[in-house]
């Protein structure tokens, strides 16, 4: 009989799964019918959704693959065997620097939210502190902590947002999604792209992997972990369309919020159901900023083994404050985050894919 669990540092494929769906299921899906909506006509976004997730499934694979070889050596150890220690220190500074902007992104994100729904006389800059704080202090605790946080919050997240899709059903209307096939493929692959800076954040398997006990389990756990945003993005864009139509959906902000504010409650139990939702989403939001903040935090450790994480919390507080307040409005908002998914998709992605084809030419074993 086993009295505690978890009475161990390692974590399995469930925990993987979870952890990888809840960094994905930010802030991005509150945005993303929108953005997909500018670049597509009538439903065909959807076309849009499948193709990038097809691509976040492809490259998740392929990383878990190389997260295979990595074993316990961890990813700079084994960067630095492949193409050098400095090198490998420069691409790994370049990924702890995405992840910090990750992070940076999801406070301001949060704050910005949470001022238009919530606290709408509270400037953002002390929103954004205060729930940088609390991160911090997350991430000053235990790495396994937060993994297993993710165990907790994700299946209530999941249970919200089926409730606000099943009590939309009844304001869906399905010829809202005609016409189909009328997007040019210039639209659908503007379209893919938006859609990418909503998947990102599974890279961080590249670190995690060092914590399971058994890595030949991170594919499938990888996989598993991103097809159910994918499904999950499929869905309620679909629903918004079919809610708010094609043309609407351009000039909603967060359309998701949005959704939950339109749901219709039997009885009429809730009156602002939007805020019971936000509150809620917080969760998935929180996980996915200590996941970047952690990840930034055991990147730079990895290089630099003597100093110490409360050392490198301290110097990374403020530095993803003053880069969350850097974008002015709205729209240098989102240009940030479109930056900083470029740069991700090159410096977390791409490089390490090719670090992979060049270990297994090689032929590095685990």
């Amino acid at each position: 009989m086993k009295w505690f669990e978890y009475g161990n540092n390692l974590i399995g494929p469930r925990e993987v799964s979870f952890s990888v769906s809840s960094i994905i299921v930010g802030v991005g899906i509150l945005t993303m019918p929108r953005l997909i909506a500018e670049s597509t006509e009538s439903s065909d976004g959807w076309i849009s959704i499948a193709i990038a997730g097809a691509a976040a499934v492809l490259f998740g694979w392929i990383l878990a693959k190389f997260c295979v070889l990595l074993q316990d050596r961890g990813f700079y150890a084994v960067a630095a065997e492949l193409v050098s220690a400095p090198a490998a220190a420069a691409i790994t500074v370049c990924i702890s620097l995405y992840f910090m902007l990750y992070c940076a992104y999801e406070v301001r994100a949060i704050a910005n939210i949470s001022k238009q729904y919530i606290f709408d006389r509270t400037p953002v800059e002390y929103i954004a502190l205060a729930f940088l704080l609390v991160v911090a202090y997350a991430v000053s605790g235990s790495r396994e902590g937060i993994i297993r946080l993710n165990m907790l919050f994700l299946p209530l997240v999941i249970v919200i947002a089926l409730a606000v899709l099943i009590f939309s059903i009844g304001i869906f209307d399905y010829n809202d999604l005609k016409p189909f096939f009328i997007t040019d493929w210039h639209g659908i692959t503007k379209g893919a792209l938006q859609t990418m800076s909503s998947m990102l954040g599974f890279e961080a398997i590249l670190f995690y992997s060092t914590m399971m006990e058994k890595p030949k389990k991170a594919p499938q756990a990888v996989v598993v972990g991103l097809l159910i945003p994918v499904l999950f993005y499929l869905v309620i864009y679909m629903i918004c369309v079919g809610v708010f139509t094609h043309q609407a959906l351009m000039e909603i902000t967060y359309p998701v919020i949005e959704l939950a504010k339109e749901a219709q409650i039997p009885g009429e139990f809730f009156e602002r159901f939007e805020s019971l939702f936000f509150t809620i989403w917080i969760m998935t939001i929180f996980n996915t900023a200590c996941m970047a903040f952690d990840v930034t935090v055991y990147a730079l450790g990895s290089i630099l083994k003597r100093v110490g994480k409360m050392t490198w919390i301290l110097i990374l507080c403020p530095t993803i404050y003053l880069a969350c307040m850097l974008p002015r409005n709205l729209n240098e908002f989102e240009a940030f985050g479109m930056y900083m998914t470029y740069f991700g998709a090159v410096a977390a992605v791409l490089v390490p894919c090719l670090l992979y084809a060049l270990a297994k030419l090689r032929g590095v074993k685990p």
